[in-house]
């Protein structure tokens, strides 16, 4: 069973996992709206992070996982991400921080 995180430790997995971009659209994956969820596991001691991506076929899952292991190192000792599909991910997820990044890649948005 989860627990809800320690508002301090919430904002710096948040702020570390604005390093991860995702490889195909160019914008972090926080911004984006791909993170549903952080959460602590007191029996494994462990971050759980629910997340989905924006299409469920997505061939870079490795990829987000390495950046990921790369940006918590120093944060938290031990994750694991729970891949969620429901609801699915839309547009309507991505933060105005995002949505204006997306506009200075070139999408219109």
């Amino acid at each position: 069973m989860s627990t809800v995180l320690a508002p301090a430790l919430f904002d710096e997995v948040e702020e570390a996992l604005k390093d991860v971009i995702d490889p195909e659209l160019g914008v972090n994956i926080v911004d984006l709206g791909l993170i549903y969820d952080l959460s602590w596991d007191p029996e494994n001691n462990a971050l759980i992070i629910s997340m989905t991506l924006t299409s469920a076929g997505c061939p870079l899952t490795d990829v987000i996982e390495e950046q990921i292991a790369q940006c918590l190192d120093n944060v938290v000792e031990a994750f694991r991400i729970n891949w969620v599909w429901m609801p699915p991910w839309g547009p309507e997820k991505i933060t105005d921080d995002g949505r204006d990044m997306m506009r200075a890649l070139g999408f219109s948005i």
